[in-house]
Order: structure tokens, then C-alpha cells, then sequence
């Protein structure tokens, strides 16, 4: 017998926890339109205030991917996801899709997952797509432009059919709820290691823990201190690295890796077209503290899918990567790839 929707908002109401097994299948139920809007809502609403525990997490995500067109990737070394929870409300330039190109150009094969703004000046898929790059690939032109160019981006809502059915409650509740956390843990291409930045310091273990359940093999999850969802230059970063089948939790600073400390609002956009220029300025080698962040995140990225022996490594990695150019000709590839697929 199924797992009732009734019960389960009762066991929020009681602040009790969904166990694993109830909640994948009360998630099915959800994603299959089997369960009304109202009563959806109400239990994500439960969920939400009750907080949402790991199992919860981990069997909702596991629901998700179920239900998600994957990428067939043959060979997933070094595929690594960049991806952030977004709502940070930093409005900051498109950081982790630059990052993408930086890594990839520096010897790793980024599998990014991404949707249009919802709450920045700019949403990856926007960002992807104002650089260039069509970004309405089906999943075998996303794996064909991976293993071309060491880059694909896959648009969530091709891979996530299913999200149309809860689209409309999520719109009109308005607040966030689980589905704005389960978005970086659904990769479509089920990359190995994840560099994921968070919008709260409680996700940091957390999310960490859950990537775990998920069979995730490396992962740093991170929130800057000054509320980005990135390693920031303003603060201190909380970390939760998965490594071994361990999670450790530490903080980091930029002065650890020579780098100075800035303000986040240094790296402030009003607009899409701002953010494109500055996601430009930093693959043409100018320097500056949007420079700095994205050659640190990008090492990050470079040392959790094994290219890099540490963060520092890393750095040192994307900083070459992007002063001798070969990021920004990455760029210029994964453009004129993804456009021959789609032509």
C-alpha cells in the first residue's frame, strides 16, 4: 500500500520525520501528478518548517533523478558538476558558469546543470545562452558536446519533464520549499564530484551528507560567511567536503590562498549584459577580484574531480588556464559545438 499524502503531512505537522522508503514513494506520487496541488503544497510547506532531514533530502533527489532524462556519458572522469542553489540574493556576476570554462580548459570535464534566473540578474542558462550557446540540447547532444569540448550544459527543464507538474504550486506558494535544494543534486549526467555552493550554512553539512547517500564520490559544499553560495573573496567560506565516504567540515579564507579579500559587491551586476562583460573580462585575463574568485572556485572544482591535489594546486591550474587563453578558446568551442548540434 502507498505511502498517503495525509499521513505524511500529519508526520510534518508533528514535526516526526518521512523515512526514506515513505518519502520516495510519496515523491513519485507528487511527480506523477497523483497528489492534488493543494495538498502538495501544504506538504511542502510542512516539510519546510518541520526542516527537511537527509533521508528526506537524499529519497526526493533519488525520485528526481529517477524521473529525469539522463546524459549518457561514457566516461565519466574528472565530470564534475559546479552548481549553486542560487538565492543567495548577491546578484553577482555568473560566477560558476565561468568557472566552467576555467576548469574544463584546465583539465577538467564539467557536466553543469543549470535553469534561468529566478532570483539573480542572470541565471546560468541565461548566461550560457547570452555567451552564445544554444542551450536547448537533448541529453545525447549534451553528451556528444562533453566529450568534444569538456563541456556540457544541461538546461533542467528538457532534463526534468516531470517539474511541469509542480511548477504551478512552486509559483504561486512563492517561498522556497525542498525543490530549490534537490535542483543541484539531480544531475542529469550524475557526475561523480560536485562543487556546490549554498544559500545557508545548515546546507553545508547537510548537503554534503546527502551527496553521500546519493553515491556522490567527491564533493565540496560551500557558503561564504557574507551569504554568497560560492568560495568568496568577503569571508570566510564554511566547507563541507565528501571524501572517503567521510564528510569534514572546516572554513576557509581567501588570504589561505594569497588571495585579498574582497567585498562581494564588488562583484555586483544590474543587469544580464553586466554580467556577461564581466564573465568576458575575466576570460581576456583582467585582473581583479572577479579574476580571483572564479580562478579560486574553479580550483575547487579542479581538485574535487581529482586534477588537482589540493585547492591551491587548483588556483594555480585555472590562473594558467585563463592567462594563456585556453579558457576563453573553450569558450569559443563549446559555442561553435553546441550550435553544429543543434544546426
Amino acid at each position: 500500500m502507498s505511502f498517503s499524502p495525509q499521513e505524511a503531512l500529519q508526520r510534518t505537522i508533528e514535526h516526526r520525520e518521512i523515512f526514506f522508503d515513505e518519502m520516495v514513494d510519496l515523491m513519485r506520487q507528487i511527480m506523477r501528478g497523483d497528489v492534488s496541488p493543494m495538498m502538495t503544497a501544504a506538504i511542502l510547506t510542512g516539510l519546510r518548517v518541520k526542516k527537511e532531514t537527509i533521508d528526506e533530502i537524499a529519497a526526493a533527489a533519488t525520485v528526481m533523478r529517477e524521473f529525469a532524462l539522463a546524459v549518457p556519458v561514457a566516461d565519466n572522469t574528472h565530470l564534475v558538476d559546479i552548481v549553486g542553489t542560487g538565492g543567495d540574493g548577491s546578484h553577482t556576476f555568473n560566477i560558476s558558469t565561468c568557472a566552467m570554462f576555467v576548469a574544463a580548459a584546465a583539465g577538467a570535464r564539467v557536466a553543469k546543470h543549470g535553469n534561468r534566473s529566478v532570483s539573480s540578474k542572470s541565471g546560468s542558462a541565461d548566461a550560457v545562452e547570452a555567451l552564445g550557446a544554444a542551450i536547448e540540447l537533448q541529453p545525447a547532444q549534451v553528451a556528444a558536446a562533453i566529450e568534444q569540448t569538456g563541456i556540457g550544459f544541461m538546461f533542467a527543464p528538457i532534463h526534468h519533464p516531470s517539474m511541469k507538474v509542480v511548477a504551478p504550486v512552486r509559483r504561486e506558494m512563492g517561498v522556497r520549499t525542498i525543490f530549490n535544494i534537490l535542483g543541484p543534486l539531480t544531475n542529469p549526467a550524475s557526475a561523480p564530484s560536485v562543487l556546490m555552493g549554498v544559500f545557508h550554512p545548515d546546507l553545508v553539512g547537510i548537503q554534503a551528507r546527502v551527496l553521500r547517500e546519493l553515491g556522490t564520490e567527491r564533493a565540496m559544499v560551500v557558503w561564504g560567511r557574507d551569504n554568497m553560495d560560492e568560495i568568496s573573496l568577503g569571508a570566510g567560506t564554511l566547507v563541507g567536503e565528501l571524501r572517503d565516504g567521510k564528510v569534514r567540515e572546516y572554513e576557509i579564507h581567501p588570504e589561505d590562498f594569497g588571495i585579498a579579500m574582497s567585498a562581494s559587491r564588488n562583484l555586483r551586476v544590474d543587469s544580464p549584459e553586466q554580467s556577461i562583460q564581466m564573465l568576458r573580462a575575466v576570460l581576456d585575463n583582467t585582473p581583479g577580484p572577479a579574476l580571483d574568485i572564479v580562478a579560486l572556485n574553479a580550483g575547487a572544482a579542479l581538485y574535487v574531480a581529482g586534477v588537482a591535489s589540493d585547492i591551491g594546486d587548483g588556483l594555480a591550474r585555472a590562473r594558467a588556464a585563463i592567462a594563456n587563453g585556453s579558457a576563453r578558446q573553450r569558450l569559443q568551442q563549446y559555442v561553435d559545438t553546441t550550435r553544429a548540434l543543434v544546426a
